[in-house]
């Protein structure tokens, strides 16, 4: 295996065990995508019926755009891969994408709002967060899958209706840190009802300031670390 893909996997491994050990897609009810570095056409998920908590670099499957199994053993969460392959085809820039059903993400997605810059962390999703407001909460067919890519956009967060938060990033480690932020946002919108929003000076500074690469890779590496992940 060359060092890029043993690296990109080391890291998609980590991503799931900080979801299990969060609580998060305890059900099977999840996903964590990475372009591959050599196929940049593929790209890899964890097969269907793993634990979070127990992957390892031999249970993840590299798919192509059609869903066939290029590597690996096993097969994929059909839904998944119909909700992963075609943002990670319209989005060059875009190597890896989050979801999963959360206590507060999901809830959250039921009431339609978008959100608001009433956090330092909500700052960093205002007008990076689009809402798919579309009943696909299976995700039957490829077609689904598109119409989540095309209300992305440019946007790197997407809230699903009534599904739960999806997130994206030009790394595994921002695509993560990423949905974790985006859960607590989720949970202060679902706490704060009646909240004064930050100014537009306040707002602007978080944005440009408080969530760049380094950040997203510290909050990354702070949560391997916090989990005793490594």
């Amino acid at each position: 295996m060359s060092k890029s893909r043993e690296k990109v996997l080391n890291t998609l491994c980590l991503g799931y065990r900080i979801f299990g050990a969060m609580g998060w897609g305890e059900l099977g009810d999840g996903h964590i995508s990475a372009r591959d570095p050599l196929q940049h056409d593929c790209f890899w998920l964890l097969k269907y019926g793993v634990a979070f908590t127990r992957a390892t670099v031999d249970d993840f499957i590299l798919l192509n755009q059609q869903g066939e199994t290029v590597a690996g053993e096993g097969f994929a969460n059909a839904p998944g891969f119909r909700i992963h392959m075609p943002i990670l085809r319209a989005r060059r820039d875009i190597n890896a994408a989050a979801h999963t059903h959360t206590p507060w993400g999901t809830p959250f997605s039921a009431e339609v709002r978008p959100v608001e810059p009433i956090s330092q962390e909500s700052c960093v999703f205002y007008h990076d967060c689009v809402i798919f407001d579309d009943e696909e909460v299976r995700i039957q067919d490829i077609e689904a899958g598109e119409r989540i890519a095309q209300c992305l956009g440019r946007k790197n967060s997407i809230i699903l209706r009534n599904h739960g938060l999806l997130t994206a990033g030009e790394s595994i480690e921002g695509a993560v840190a990423r949905f974790a932020l985006l859960e607590r946002v989720a949970e202060t919108h679902m706490k704060v009802r009646n909240p004064k929003p930050l100014s537009a000076a306040a707002v602007h500074h978080a944005q440009t300031n408080l969530f760049g690469e380094r950040k997203q890779q510290a909050v990354f590496d702070y949560l391997v670390g916090h989990f005793a992940l490594a």
